[in-house]
Formats: structure tokens, sequence, C-alpha cells
């Protein structure tokens, strides 16, 4: 179990893939998991703790924060795993789905990070991981808005890691590639397919790098398919 066995995490979008398959990786850790979201998941374990929480709401976040200190008092990790895309020509994206993206993307992950590194500073340790996307680092026709939100994590992160690191807390951002999860669903035209990432593999990998000692981290992971197309 290594340096995992009885800490506690928070995930951000619990309910579906990547956060579901973080979540139910790091169960599987001995790890305490509190999920943090608008939707429950459909899966239950004796660690398993769901708070419902918009996350772009400075007010549900606090009353997020208070229930989580009264199931655990000390937050060893956090992930904040929630987003979403929408993807449109500039002259047809609408205003709402731009600002909506911004929210959850970047301000949620902002809201959520804020309420909780206090604690973590309080003990001198933690561990903070971003769950941005390679649109945070490569731009995509298309994609004004993600690309703006998760360029936008991508500082954060950077941020975070020049702030905090002499606190004892780390700072990691993870870069996947294309991932088989139900992020293609509103996408026309697109399908997840399987030689995209196994969002159970890109788990395993985030998990691998939570799992060390307090003085190594693991700044950035740029995690990609070999293969792009379909068979």
């Amino acid at each position: 179990m290594g340096y995992l066995e009885g800490k506690t995490a928070v995930i951000t979008g619990i309910s579906r893939g990547i956060g579901r398959a973080l979540a139910q990786e790091l169960l599987a850790s001995s790890v305490t998991v509190i999920g943090w979201g608008k939707t429950a998941p459909d899966y239950s374990h004796k660690r398993l703790h769901f708070v419902a929480c918009d996350i772009t709401d400075e007010a549900a976040v606090a009353a997020a924060e208070r229930a989580t200190r009264e199931i655990s008092p000390e937050i060893d990790f956090l992930i904040n795993n929630a987003g979403f895309g929408y993807f449109q020509t500039i002259e047809a994206f609408e205003v709402e789905q731009f600002r909506r993206m911004i929210e959850v993307n970047l301000t949620g992950a902002f809201l959520v990070t804020k309420a909780l590194v206090p604690h973590m500073k309080a003990r001198q340790s933690g561990h903070i991981i971003n769950i941005s996307s390679i649109a945070g680092r490569v731009s995509a026709s298309h994609g004004s808005g993600y690309n703006a939100s998760k360029f936008g994590l991508s500082g954060f992160s950077e941020v975070l890691f020049q702030e905090l690191r002499a606190h004892g807390i780390k700072s990691t951002t993870v870069y996947p590639g294309s991932t088989a999860t139900n992020f293609f669903d509103e996408i026309p035209g697109f399908s997840a397919h399987e030689r995209m990432v196994d969002p159970r593999e890109l788990a395993e990998t985030v998990v691998h790098l939570m799992n060390t000692s307090p003085n190594y981290l693991v700044r950035e992971i740029e995690i990609r398919p070999l293969w792009t197309k379909k068979k």
C-alpha cells in the first residue's frame, strides 16, 4: 500500500469517466474517497462518501468543505477532475457555453482548492492533482472555450506548484489525450473507441504517482494513446 493506506482524497466528478475510475482505484488502495459533485455515483463502498456540491458556487463549496471535515478531519489529496467540453466554431459558439466551461473547468478548481488548501498548509502536507487535458497544451479548431479553460487550469496548476511547495504540498497536472469516456457523447462526429486511453489504466498511473514519498513529486504527466484512429 505504500503511502496511501489510511489516507483521504477529495475528488470532484466521481460519477463517470476518469473520476469514477480514479475513485475506484483509490478505494482499492485503502483510501477513503469523498466525492464532490452534482451527480451521485451509482456504486458504493464503505469508504466512499458523496457530498452534493455545485463546485462553481462559493457557498456550496464552503458547505461541502464543512461536511467533508465532519467525515474526515484530515484531507491528504485533492483531485480536481470535474470538467466537460463544448466544441463549435467561434462565430457559432454560445456565450453561455463558453462561460459554463470556464466556471466548471477552471473556476470550480479554484474554489475547491481555495477551500481545502488551508487544511493542507496547517499540516504542511498534501497533494493536489489537476486533471487537465492535452487541450491544455495543444489548441484545436472548434475548441476555443475548452482550450481556454484547460490552458487556464495549466497556469493555475503552475501557480500552485510555486506557492505550495514550501509548505510541503505537492501539485501535479495530468494531461490525458483521447480517453474512452462519455466525454465524446456530446461531440458531433466523435465517439469513444477501443484505441483511446483506458480510463482505468489512466487511474492506475495517477494513483501510482500519488503513492510516493513526501519529497518525490511528479510535476506533470502527459498520457496519450499510441494509435489515434479506430481499427
